[in-house]
């Protein structure tokens, strides 16, 4: 029969778009149904909102054409330094210190506001991707050849393939009949970005607290990101004080070494679990990012483990498609999820393992723990390889888009 698309995409947050882009560069008919407004997230002013991105997610963003305008507004990480701390009393010197000379790719990874990652996704959809702000798709129907999409506005489109981008309650894989293993952390992410009177000099810092982790992530000027994980009844108490008092909070576990802090933009908090689908696929639809797996934000990880599903599945069904295969047959989309499901999980799980090993006060860790770091810094070719994980180079088979080629 023939569809309205050739795929549709539920969910417009960054994984969506990025890989409606890959896939409409292909020649693919692609829809993003996307619940929020087109403008909702790129707007002018810093809200505080930023990420991570390893080296191979810069890549892909360079592949899909975006970087260029991306570069002037990023913040190299040139050196990651982790450091154990009590909470209140700031960073013990630290343990495990990973430098980008040391790496033949350049930095360690980038920094990158929310807004300007969301609004050049947003205008290079322009064009190129049918993108529907404001509507949610809210039922599917799984036929022979096609799913069909229902969506809030009551209309329905057709397409041989639904890709889940709807985050860790998705609905499309909720109304699949994919099951969801994990657990609570009973840990909150506090998330707020601070001014600073001294430079950052494109230091990342990872304070482990037993409370949760602390990481402080440089951003371009004297400007940092901080993801400040607390146990839920602290962050409750955190999170409710006023500006000055939550500065005053911070300060000792921020430490003194970039002089005088102050807020800038907004204070934002969720709550932190480990979500894992059961299937990355089922008939006729796929998943992705946190729909697929939602971790611990630890290391950072969140939206490059979300990238690199984005790259596997474009390639994935821009080599059937190029094949005359039917891009939404189970033994297609069985190769995205070989790909991705061992790689997604192990790591989910070892950053669950790392927050639970740094949470625990036994001496006996503590002491395990310190030696272990202090292997990896000691150890050059095992730093090397944490430092290529860490950025993403680690992928085996690397999709060409996480190398910066095109599909």
């Amino acid at each position: 029969m023939t569809t309205d698309f050739d795929i549709v995409i539920a969910g417009g947050g960054l994984n969506g778009p990025a890989l409606a882009l890959a896939l409409a560069g292909a020649g693919l008919r692609v829809a993003v149904i996307d619940p929020r407004p087109a403008d909702a997230r790129a707007a002018d002013e810093f809200d505080g909102r930023a990420y991570a991105l390893a080296v191979a997610s810069q890549r892909l963003l360079r592949a899909l054409g975006l970087w260029g305008g991306l570069e002037g507004e990023s913040q190299p990480i040139r050196e990651v330094k982790a450091s154990q701390g009590q909470p209140g009393e700031g960073a013990a010197p630290f343990f495990l210190h990973f430098d980008s000379a040391e790496i033949e790719e350049g930095p360690v990874g980038y920094m990158l506001e929310d807004r300007f990652l969301y609004r050049a996704l947003l205008t290079g959809m322009d064009g190129s991707v049918t993108h529907m702000p404001g509507v949610s798709v809210i039922s599917q129907e799984i036929g022979a050849a096609h799913v069909t999409a229902g969506l809030s506005d009551d209309r329905q489109i057709t397409a041989q393939l639904l890709i889940g981008a709807d985050g860790r309650g998705s609905g499309v894989a909720r109304r699949a009949g994919i099951a969801r293993q994990g657990w609570d952390y009973g840990q909150t992410a506090l998330v707020a970005a601070i001014d600073h009177e001294l430079p950052h000099e494109g230091i990342a810092h990872q304070y482990f607290m037993t409370t949760g982790p602390l990481a402080i992530l440089p951003l371009p000027g004297n400007r940092s990101s901080v993801v400040w994980s607390e146990t839920d009844a602290n962050a409750g108490a955190i999170k409710s004080l006023p500006d000055d008092e939550f500065l005053r909070v911070l300060e000792p576990r921020f430490g003194g070494f970039m002089g005088k802090i102050a807020l800038a933009g907004q204070r934002f908090s969720y709550p932190l679990s480990l979500s894992l689908a059961e299937s990355y696929t089922a008939p006729r639809i796929a998943l992705v990012g946190d729909a697929a797996h939602g971790v611990h934000p630890i290391a950072g990880q969140g939206l490059n483990l979300g990238l690199r599903d984005v790259a596997a599945l474009a390639q994935v069904i821009v080599e059937a498609a190029r094949r005359g295969e039917d891009i939404g047959a189970v033994d297609v989309l069985e190769r995205y999820q070989q790909w991705r499901r061992f790689d997604a999980t192990s790591l989910a799980l070892g950053m669950d393992t790392v927050n639970r090993l740094f949470a625990s006060e036994n001496p006996v860790v503590a002491a395990l723990r310190g030696a272990g770091m202090g292997a990896v810094t000691a150890i050059p070719g095992l730093r090397r390889r944490f430092m290529r994980q860490a950025a993403g180079l680690s992928v085996d088979p690397m999709p060409r888009l996480l190398n910066g080629q095109a599909l």
